[in-house]
Protein backbone atom coordinates (compact mmCIF):
# COMPACT_ATOMS: atom_id res chain seq x y z
CA UNK A 1 0.00 0.00 0.00
CA UNK A 2 1.21 3.33 -1.04
CA UNK A 3 -0.87 5.57 0.96
CA UNK A 4 -1.49 5.34 4.47
CA UNK A 5 -3.16 8.13 7.03
CA UNK A 6 -2.76 7.87 10.68
CA UNK A 7 -5.08 10.39 12.87
CA UNK A 8 -3.22 13.07 15.33
CA UNK A 9 -4.48 16.51 16.05
CA UNK A 10 -2.78 19.93 16.11
CA UNK A 11 -3.19 23.20 18.47
CA UNK A 12 -5.41 26.18 17.36
CA UNK A 13 -6.14 28.18 20.78
CA UNK A 14 -7.39 25.75 23.68
CA UNK A 15 -9.09 23.58 20.93
CA UNK A 16 -6.98 20.69 19.10
CA UNK A 17 -9.20 20.21 16.05
CA UNK A 18 -8.31 17.32 14.21
CA UNK A 19 -5.46 16.63 12.05
CA UNK A 20 -5.24 14.06 9.12
CA UNK A 21 -1.33 12.78 8.63
CA UNK A 22 -1.88 11.39 5.29
CA UNK A 23 1.79 9.75 3.61
CA UNK A 24 1.79 8.93 -0.25
CA UNK A 25 4.70 7.15 -1.64
CA UNK A 26 5.43 7.63 -5.61
CA UNK A 27 8.36 6.93 -7.78
CA UNK A 28 10.40 9.27 -8.68
CA UNK A 29 14.17 10.79 -7.20
CA UNK A 30 14.24 10.23 -3.32
CA UNK A 31 12.72 13.21 -1.30
CA UNK A 32 10.22 13.80 1.51
CA UNK A 33 7.51 17.17 0.65
CA UNK A 34 5.58 18.00 3.59
CA UNK A 35 2.44 20.30 2.83
CA UNK A 36 -0.29 21.55 4.76
CA UNK A 37 1.17 25.08 6.21
CA UNK A 38 3.64 23.52 8.09
CA UNK A 39 5.85 25.57 10.10
CA UNK A 40 9.84 25.36 10.53
CA UNK A 41 9.72 22.71 13.46
CA UNK A 42 7.73 20.56 11.36
CA UNK A 43 9.38 20.76 8.17
CA UNK A 44 12.43 19.88 10.16
CA UNK A 45 10.54 16.43 11.11
CA UNK A 46 12.02 15.04 7.77
CA UNK A 47 15.50 15.06 9.07
CA UNK A 48 14.02 13.45 12.61
CA UNK A 49 12.33 10.97 11.32
CA UNK A 50 14.85 9.63 8.58
CA UNK A 51 17.38 9.17 11.30
CA UNK A 52 14.71 8.17 14.29
CA UNK A 53 13.55 5.02 11.79
CA UNK A 54 17.00 3.91 11.28
CA UNK A 55 18.09 4.18 14.45
CA UNK A 56 15.26 1.85 15.29
CA UNK A 57 16.10 -0.49 12.63
CA UNK A 58 14.00 0.18 10.00
CA UNK A 59 13.90 0.93 6.22
CA UNK A 60 13.43 4.06 4.81
CA UNK A 61 12.25 3.84 1.41
CA UNK A 62 14.15 5.38 -1.82
CA UNK A 63 10.81 7.39 -3.00
CA UNK A 64 9.53 10.42 -3.89
CA UNK A 65 7.18 10.78 -0.10
CA UNK A 66 4.90 13.35 -0.02
CA UNK A 67 3.19 14.15 3.48
CA UNK A 68 0.04 16.58 3.31
CA UNK A 69 -1.42 17.43 7.25
CA UNK A 70 -5.24 18.10 6.35
CA UNK A 71 -6.87 20.39 7.13
CA UNK A 72 -4.57 22.42 4.91
CA UNK A 73 -5.67 25.55 6.03
CA UNK A 74 -5.03 24.99 9.70
CA UNK A 75 -1.14 25.88 10.29
CA UNK A 76 0.70 23.26 12.11
CA UNK A 77 3.42 23.83 15.00
CA UNK A 78 5.66 22.26 16.83
CA UNK A 79 7.16 18.55 16.75
CA UNK A 80 4.39 16.59 17.48
CA UNK A 81 3.72 15.17 14.37
CA UNK A 82 7.08 13.30 14.26
CA UNK A 83 5.77 10.13 15.63
CA UNK A 84 2.56 10.08 12.98
CA UNK A 85 4.72 11.12 10.25
CA UNK A 86 7.00 8.10 10.96
CA UNK A 87 4.12 6.05 11.35
CA UNK A 88 2.61 6.91 8.21
CA UNK A 89 5.51 5.93 6.26
CA UNK A 90 6.16 2.49 8.01
CA UNK A 91 2.44 1.84 6.77
CA UNK A 92 2.81 3.06 3.25
CA UNK A 93 5.52 0.43 2.98
CA UNK A 94 3.94 -2.38 4.63
CA UNK A 95 6.48 -2.17 7.51
CA UNK A 96 3.77 -1.92 9.95
CA UNK A 97 -0.23 -2.92 9.25
CA UNK A 98 -2.04 0.38 8.09
CA UNK A 99 -5.08 -1.15 9.29
CA UNK A 100 -3.68 -1.03 13.15
CA UNK A 101 -3.61 3.08 12.52
CA UNK A 102 -7.77 3.67 12.49
CA UNK A 103 -8.51 3.46 16.31
CA UNK A 104 -5.82 5.36 17.49
CA UNK A 105 -4.41 8.89 17.83
CA UNK A 106 -0.85 9.85 17.88
CA UNK A 107 1.36 12.66 18.79
CA UNK A 108 5.42 12.86 19.78
CA UNK A 109 8.56 14.21 18.65
CA UNK A 110 10.79 11.83 18.07
CA UNK A 111 14.88 12.53 18.65
CA UNK A 112 17.69 10.77 16.27
CA UNK A 113 17.46 7.38 18.20
CA UNK A 114 13.99 6.80 18.23
CA UNK A 115 13.04 7.85 21.73
CA UNK A 116 9.87 10.29 21.74
CA UNK A 117 9.97 13.20 23.60
CA UNK A 118 7.30 14.99 25.57
CA UNK A 119 4.77 17.61 24.00
CA UNK A 120 3.46 20.54 24.48
CA UNK A 121 -0.77 20.48 25.32
CA UNK A 122 -1.20 16.87 25.36
CA UNK A 123 -3.82 17.55 27.79
CA UNK A 124 -5.75 19.71 25.48
CA UNK A 125 -5.58 17.45 22.76
CA UNK A 126 -7.39 14.80 24.74
CA UNK A 127 -9.80 16.44 25.77
CA UNK A 128 -10.39 17.48 22.10
CA UNK A 129 -10.63 13.65 21.29
CA UNK A 130 -12.86 12.23 23.97
CA UNK A 131 -15.42 12.09 21.33
CA UNK A 132 -14.06 9.91 19.06
CA UNK A 133 -13.46 6.90 21.21
CA UNK A 134 -10.05 6.06 19.78
CA UNK A 135 -6.83 5.42 22.55
CA UNK A 136 -4.50 8.03 22.35
CA UNK A 137 -0.36 7.64 22.12
CA UNK A 138 1.54 9.67 23.64
CA UNK A 139 4.94 10.15 25.15
CA UNK A 140 5.15 8.46 28.37
CA UNK A 141 6.16 12.06 29.97
CA UNK A 142 3.25 13.87 28.33
CA UNK A 143 0.78 10.95 28.69
CA UNK A 144 0.64 11.28 32.75
CA UNK A 145 -1.12 14.91 32.27
CA UNK A 146 -3.41 13.56 29.63
CA UNK A 147 -4.70 10.85 31.61
CA UNK A 148 -6.16 13.53 33.69
CA UNK A 149 -9.03 13.45 31.21
CA UNK A 150 -10.62 10.37 32.38
CA UNK A 151 -13.01 9.80 29.13
CA UNK A 152 -9.52 8.84 26.85
CA UNK A 153 -7.51 5.96 26.78
CA UNK A 154 -3.82 7.19 26.93
CA UNK A 155 -1.16 4.75 26.32
CA UNK A 156 2.08 5.80 27.00
CA UNK A 157 5.44 5.24 24.97
CA UNK A 158 9.38 5.95 25.82
CA UNK A 159 10.39 4.52 21.80
CA UNK A 160 9.06 4.20 18.27
CA UNK A 161 9.90 0.80 18.36
CA UNK A 162 7.34 0.04 21.39
CA UNK A 163 4.41 1.92 19.32
CA UNK A 164 5.32 -0.38 16.34
CA UNK A 165 5.92 -3.36 18.46
CA UNK A 166 2.42 -2.47 20.01
CA UNK A 167 0.70 -2.26 16.30
CA UNK A 168 2.11 -5.46 15.02
CA UNK A 169 0.54 -7.42 18.18
CA UNK A 170 4.20 -8.10 19.29
CA UNK A 171 4.00 -6.24 22.63
CA UNK A 172 1.29 -3.72 24.07
CA UNK A 173 1.91 -0.44 25.36
CA UNK A 174 1.03 0.35 29.04
CA UNK A 175 -2.54 2.24 30.06
CA UNK A 176 -1.22 5.01 31.85
CA UNK A 177 -3.81 5.67 34.39
CA UNK A 178 -4.85 9.30 36.52
CA UNK A 179 -2.68 8.96 39.63
CA UNK A 180 -4.04 12.17 40.95
CA UNK A 181 -6.55 11.10 43.35
CA UNK A 182 -4.81 12.33 46.40
CA UNK A 183 -5.66 15.39 45.35
CA UNK A 184 -9.02 15.00 44.77
CA UNK A 185 -10.21 16.85 47.94
CA UNK A 186 -7.62 19.60 47.61
CA UNK A 187 -6.64 21.03 51.28
CA UNK A 188 -4.53 23.72 50.76
CA UNK A 189 -2.30 22.66 52.98
CA UNK A 190 0.36 23.18 50.19
CA UNK A 191 0.11 26.86 50.28
CA UNK A 192 1.90 29.76 52.84
CA UNK A 193 -0.09 29.97 55.81
CA UNK A 194 -1.81 33.29 56.81
CA UNK A 195 -0.91 32.84 60.49
CA UNK A 196 2.65 33.39 59.22
CA UNK A 197 1.78 36.86 58.30
CA UNK A 198 1.57 39.41 61.42
CA UNK A 199 -0.63 42.25 62.16
CA UNK A 200 -2.26 43.41 59.10
CA UNK A 201 -6.18 42.49 60.71
CA UNK A 202 -7.31 44.89 57.74
CA UNK A 203 -5.85 43.41 54.86
CA UNK A 204 -6.12 40.24 56.16
CA UNK A 205 -10.44 40.60 56.16
CA UNK A 206 -9.97 42.02 52.70
CA UNK A 207 -8.30 38.75 51.08
CA UNK A 208 -10.83 36.83 53.23
CA UNK A 209 -13.25 38.90 51.27
CA UNK A 210 -11.71 38.57 48.22
CA UNK A 211 -11.89 34.62 48.53
CA UNK A 212 -14.77 34.40 49.43
CA UNK A 213 -16.31 36.27 46.31
CA UNK A 214 -13.91 36.18 44.03
CA UNK A 215 -13.05 39.83 44.15
CA UNK A 216 -9.54 41.49 42.68
CA UNK A 217 -7.55 43.63 45.40
CA UNK A 218 -5.19 46.31 45.32
CA UNK A 219 -2.63 46.32 48.29
CA UNK A 220 -0.55 49.92 49.06
CA UNK A 221 1.68 50.60 51.68
CA UNK A 222 5.60 51.17 52.06
CA UNK A 223 8.37 48.32 51.30
CA UNK A 224 8.44 45.80 53.66
CA UNK A 225 4.55 45.98 55.25
CA UNK A 226 3.96 42.67 53.81
CA UNK A 227 1.67 43.02 50.07
CA UNK A 228 3.76 40.43 48.37
CA UNK A 229 3.67 37.76 51.78
CA UNK A 230 -0.03 38.63 51.70
CA UNK A 231 -0.54 38.09 48.02
CA UNK A 232 1.14 34.89 48.35
CA UNK A 233 -1.49 33.82 50.69
CA UNK A 234 -5.00 34.18 48.67
CA UNK A 235 -4.65 30.91 46.64
CA UNK A 236 -4.77 29.09 49.73
CA UNK A 237 -7.87 30.71 50.76
CA UNK A 238 -9.57 29.94 47.60
CA UNK A 239 -12.39 26.93 47.36
CA UNK A 240 -11.34 23.86 45.73
CA UNK A 241 -11.64 23.68 42.48
CA UNK A 242 -14.31 21.49 40.17
CA UNK A 243 -12.88 18.96 38.42
CA UNK A 244 -13.90 20.83 34.73
CA UNK A 245 -12.03 23.78 36.21
CA UNK A 246 -9.03 21.93 37.42
CA UNK A 247 -8.55 20.59 33.94
CA UNK A 248 -9.60 24.02 31.82
CA UNK A 249 -6.78 25.30 34.18
CA UNK A 250 -4.15 22.27 33.25
CA UNK A 251 -4.92 22.07 29.65
CA UNK A 252 -3.95 25.98 29.65
CA UNK A 253 -0.86 25.64 31.16
CA UNK A 254 0.38 22.35 29.27
CA UNK A 255 -0.49 24.80 25.70
CA UNK A 256 2.76 26.41 27.30
CA UNK A 257 4.55 23.63 28.73
CA UNK A 258 4.61 24.74 32.53
CA UNK A 259 1.56 21.87 33.56
CA UNK A 260 3.18 19.28 36.12
CA UNK A 261 0.45 16.45 37.19
CA UNK A 262 1.25 16.32 40.98
CA UNK A 263 0.03 20.24 41.18
CA UNK A 264 -3.32 19.35 39.74
CA UNK A 265 -6.36 20.69 41.17
CA UNK A 266 -3.75 23.55 42.71
CA UNK A 267 -4.66 26.90 42.05
CA UNK A 268 -2.01 28.75 39.60
CA UNK A 269 -0.04 31.68 40.98
CA UNK A 270 1.75 33.95 38.59
CA UNK A 271 4.07 36.75 40.08
CA UNK A 272 5.00 38.55 36.45
CA UNK A 273 7.93 40.67 36.80
CA UNK A 274 7.03 44.37 36.02
CA UNK A 275 8.96 44.71 32.92
CA UNK A 276 6.52 41.74 31.02
CA UNK A 277 5.66 43.40 27.44
CA UNK A 278 1.52 43.26 26.78
CA UNK A 279 2.56 39.81 24.71
CA UNK A 280 3.63 38.24 27.78
CA UNK A 281 0.87 39.31 29.99
CA UNK A 282 -2.57 38.60 27.58
CA UNK A 283 -1.06 36.62 25.17
CA UNK A 284 0.13 36.61 21.79
CA UNK A 285 2.53 35.46 19.08
CA UNK A 286 2.46 34.36 15.27
CA UNK A 287 0.59 31.22 16.35
CA UNK A 288 -1.05 32.84 19.96
CA UNK A 289 0.02 31.25 22.99
CA UNK A 290 -1.64 31.75 26.28
CA UNK A 291 0.21 34.74 28.37
CA UNK A 292 0.27 35.39 32.31
CA UNK A 293 -3.51 36.23 32.28
CA UNK A 294 -4.82 32.63 31.14
CA UNK A 295 -1.57 30.87 33.11
CA UNK A 296 -3.30 32.97 35.93
CA UNK A 297 -6.91 31.16 34.91
CA UNK A 298 -8.79 29.63 38.44
CA UNK A 299 -5.84 31.38 40.30
CA UNK A 300 -3.84 34.22 41.17
CA UNK A 301 -2.38 37.12 38.70
CA UNK A 302 0.02 38.95 41.34
CA UNK A 303 1.04 42.48 39.92
CA UNK A 304 3.99 43.56 42.24
CA UNK A 305 4.53 47.52 41.94
CA UNK A 306 1.51 47.76 39.50
CA UNK A 307 2.83 51.54 38.74
CA UNK A 308 5.76 50.47 36.95
CA UNK A 309 4.20 48.40 34.23
CA UNK A 310 3.96 49.99 31.15
CA UNK A 311 0.65 51.86 30.33
CA UNK A 312 -0.42 49.94 27.47
CA UNK A 313 0.27 46.85 29.51
CA UNK A 314 -2.16 47.78 32.48
CA UNK A 315 -4.93 48.44 29.83
CA UNK A 316 -4.68 45.46 28.72
CA UNK A 317 -6.28 43.94 31.86
CA UNK A 318 -9.30 45.83 31.65
CA UNK A 319 -11.46 43.26 29.33
CA UNK A 320 -10.46 40.14 30.94
CA UNK A 321 -11.27 41.58 34.25
CA UNK A 322 -14.74 42.04 33.24
CA UNK A 323 -15.06 38.90 30.20
CA UNK A 324 -12.79 36.35 32.20
CA UNK A 325 -11.79 35.58 28.81
CA UNK A 326 -8.78 36.97 26.28
CA UNK A 327 -9.61 36.85 22.20
CA UNK A 328 -6.14 37.50 20.56
CA UNK A 329 -6.18 37.98 17.26
CA UNK A 330 -3.93 38.52 14.57
CA UNK A 331 -3.92 38.82 10.53
CA UNK A 332 -4.41 34.77 9.93
CA UNK A 333 -5.03 33.44 13.44
CA UNK A 334 -7.82 34.17 15.80
CA UNK A 335 -7.59 32.31 19.76
CA UNK A 336 -9.14 32.39 22.48
CA UNK A 337 -8.35 31.62 26.27
CA UNK A 338 -9.93 31.30 29.17
CA UNK A 339 -8.67 34.28 31.84
CA UNK A 340 -11.20 33.65 35.17
CA UNK A 341 -8.37 35.28 37.53
CA UNK A 342 -8.12 36.88 40.50
CA UNK A 343 -5.91 40.26 40.69
CA UNK A 344 -3.76 41.19 43.58
CA UNK A 345 -1.58 44.32 43.11
CA UNK A 346 0.57 46.03 45.42
CA UNK A 347 1.98 49.42 44.86
CA UNK A 348 4.06 52.04 46.79
CA UNK A 349 2.30 55.27 48.08
CA UNK A 350 4.99 57.25 45.80
CA UNK A 351 8.08 57.06 44.15
CA UNK A 352 10.15 56.15 47.34
CA UNK A 353 7.82 54.62 49.29
CA UNK A 354 7.24 56.85 52.01
CA UNK A 355 4.87 58.78 51.76
CA UNK A 356 3.35 59.76 55.24
CA UNK A 357 6.01 58.28 57.04
CA UNK A 358 5.77 59.94 60.31
CA UNK A 359 9.75 59.90 60.47
CA UNK A 360 9.01 61.89 57.66
CA UNK A 361 11.83 60.06 55.15
CA UNK A 362 9.78 61.27 51.89
CA UNK A 363 10.93 63.41 49.68
CA UNK A 364 8.46 63.13 47.05
CA UNK A 365 6.88 66.57 45.97
CA UNK A 366 2.83 66.52 45.30
CA UNK A 367 3.16 66.52 42.03
CA UNK A 368 5.66 63.65 41.89
CA UNK A 369 2.93 61.58 44.43
CA UNK A 370 0.27 62.65 41.74
CA UNK A 371 2.09 61.18 38.46
CA UNK A 372 2.56 58.32 40.37
CA UNK A 373 -0.86 57.21 41.52
CA UNK A 374 -1.84 58.34 37.76
CA UNK A 375 -0.08 55.54 36.54
CA UNK A 376 -2.68 53.67 36.78
CA UNK A 377 -5.87 54.88 35.30
CA UNK A 378 -9.46 55.60 36.43
CA UNK A 379 -11.08 52.80 34.65
CA UNK A 380 -8.66 50.04 35.84
CA UNK A 381 -9.05 51.43 39.36
CA UNK A 382 -12.94 50.56 39.06
CA UNK A 383 -12.29 47.36 37.91
CA UNK A 384 -10.32 46.77 41.25
CA UNK A 385 -12.99 45.85 44.12
CA UNK A 386 -10.58 45.99 47.01
CA UNK A 387 -8.12 48.85 47.62
CA UNK A 388 -6.73 48.46 50.51
CA UNK A 389 -3.73 50.39 52.76
CA UNK A 390 -1.13 48.14 53.99
CA UNK A 391 0.45 50.48 56.66
CA UNK A 392 4.35 49.85 58.50
CA UNK A 393 3.90 47.25 61.52
CA UNK A 394 5.80 49.00 64.97
CA UNK A 395 8.60 47.01 66.27
CA UNK A 396 6.57 45.25 69.05
CA UNK A 397 4.44 43.73 66.87
CA UNK A 398 7.02 42.33 64.39
CA UNK A 399 8.86 40.78 68.01
CA UNK A 400 5.72 39.37 68.85
CA UNK A 401 4.88 35.91 67.97
CA UNK A 402 2.39 35.61 64.80
CA UNK A 403 -1.56 35.39 66.22
CA UNK A 404 -3.55 35.08 63.32
CA UNK A 405 -5.45 32.80 62.41
CA UNK A 406 -4.76 29.77 60.28
CA UNK A 407 -5.51 29.41 56.40
CA UNK A 408 -7.25 26.27 56.60
CA UNK A 409 -9.51 27.98 59.51
CA UNK A 410 -10.53 31.55 56.88
CA UNK A 411 -10.63 29.15 53.98
CA UNK A 412 -13.38 26.93 55.64
CA UNK A 413 -15.28 30.21 56.02
CA UNK A 414 -14.90 31.33 52.27
CA UNK A 415 -15.83 27.83 51.44
CA UNK A 416 -19.08 27.80 53.19
CA UNK A 417 -19.73 31.69 51.68
CA UNK A 418 -18.69 30.43 48.58
CA UNK A 419 -21.15 27.43 48.52
CA UNK A 420 -24.04 29.32 49.52
CA UNK A 421 -23.59 32.11 46.25
CA UNK A 422 -23.15 29.05 43.61
CA UNK A 423 -26.86 27.69 45.60
CA UNK A 424 -28.29 30.91 44.93
CA UNK A 425 -26.67 32.37 41.86
CA UNK A 426 -24.55 29.62 40.11
CA UNK A 427 -21.29 31.95 40.14
CA UNK A 428 -19.35 34.03 42.59
CA UNK A 429 -20.34 37.08 43.38
CA UNK A 430 -17.83 39.10 41.33
CA UNK A 431 -19.11 37.36 38.09
CA UNK A 432 -22.41 38.57 38.25
CA UNK A 433 -23.51 40.76 35.37
CA UNK A 434 -25.40 43.87 36.12
CA UNK A 435 -29.36 42.36 36.16
CA UNK A 436 -28.24 39.95 38.33
CA UNK A 437 -26.60 42.17 40.70
CA UNK A 438 -29.95 43.83 40.66
CA UNK A 439 -31.97 40.88 41.65
CA UNK A 440 -29.25 39.12 44.27
CA UNK A 441 -27.30 42.26 45.68
CA UNK A 442 -30.47 44.40 46.57
CA UNK A 443 -29.63 46.55 49.38
CA UNK A 444 -32.13 47.05 52.29
CA UNK A 445 -33.63 50.79 53.46
CA UNK A 446 -30.85 51.73 55.25
CA UNK A 447 -28.32 50.13 52.97
CA UNK A 448 -29.38 51.91 50.25
CA UNK A 449 -29.22 55.20 51.85
CA UNK A 450 -25.77 54.47 52.64
CA UNK A 451 -25.03 53.94 49.05
CA UNK A 452 -26.16 56.54 48.12
CA UNK A 453 -24.59 59.05 50.49
CA UNK A 454 -21.01 57.52 49.26
CA UNK A 455 -21.78 57.24 45.40
CA UNK A 456 -21.82 61.20 46.21
CA UNK A 457 -19.25 61.22 48.90
CA UNK A 458 -16.84 59.57 46.69
CA UNK A 459 -17.69 60.17 43.41
CA UNK A 460 -18.39 56.46 42.77
CA UNK A 461 -18.79 55.66 38.78
CA UNK A 462 -21.65 52.84 38.08
CA UNK A 463 -19.06 50.20 37.72
CA UNK A 464 -17.32 51.24 40.93
CA UNK A 465 -21.21 51.34 42.65
CA UNK A 466 -22.12 48.20 41.15
CA UNK A 467 -18.60 46.36 42.49
CA UNK A 468 -19.19 47.39 45.59
CA UNK A 469 -22.70 45.70 46.07
CA UNK A 470 -20.94 42.91 44.68
CA UNK A 471 -18.67 43.13 47.50
CA UNK A 472 -21.29 43.99 50.05
CA UNK A 473 -22.76 40.34 49.10
CA UNK A 474 -20.10 38.83 49.69
CA UNK A 475 -19.30 40.54 53.13
CA UNK A 476 -22.83 39.27 54.19
CA UNK A 477 -22.49 35.68 52.78
CA UNK A 478 -19.03 35.74 55.07
CA UNK A 479 -22.03 36.67 58.18
CA UNK A 480 -24.35 34.09 56.67
CA UNK A 481 -27.46 37.60 56.58
CA UNK A 482 -29.57 36.41 53.44
CA UNK A 483 -29.62 40.27 52.94
CA UNK A 484 -27.87 43.07 52.45
CA UNK A 485 -27.38 45.59 55.46
CA UNK A 486 -26.38 48.98 56.33
CA UNK A 487 -22.99 47.28 58.35
CA UNK A 488 -22.08 44.85 55.14
CA UNK A 489 -22.45 48.48 52.71
CA UNK A 490 -20.14 50.43 55.50
CA UNK A 491 -17.25 47.66 55.34
CA UNK A 492 -17.64 47.48 51.73
CA UNK A 493 -17.06 51.12 51.58
CA UNK A 494 -13.77 51.04 53.65
CA UNK A 495 -12.63 48.84 50.64
CA UNK A 496 -12.60 51.76 48.02
CA UNK A 497 -10.77 54.65 50.42
CA UNK A 498 -7.61 54.73 48.90
CA UNK A 499 -8.01 56.38 45.25
CA UNK A 500 -9.21 59.54 46.97
CA UNK A 501 -5.96 59.59 49.27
Amino acid sequence: MSLAIVHSRGLDGLSAPEVAVEVHLAGGLPSVTLVGLPDTEVKEARDRVRAALQNSGFSFPSKRITVNLAPADLPKESGRFDLPIALGILAATGQIPASALADHEFAGELSLSGELRPIRGALAMVLAAGSRGRSFVLPASSAREAALARQVRVLAANTLLEVCGHLTGQGALAECLRADDSREDDSGDDYPDLADVRGQAQAKRALEIAAAGGHSILLAGPPGTGKSMLASRLPGLLPPMTLSAALESAAVLSLAGQFRPEFFRRHPYRAPHHTASSAALVGGGSVPRPGEISLAHQGVLFLDEIPEFDRRVLEALREPLDSGRIHISRAARQAEFPAQFQLVAAMNPCPCGYHGDPAGRCRCTPEQVRRYRSRLSGPLLDRIDLQIEVPALPAEALQQPADGEASAVVRSRVVLARETQIRRQGKANARLETREIDHWCAPEAAAAALLKHAISRFDLSARAYHRLLKVARSIADLSGSSTVAAQHVAEAVQYRRITGD
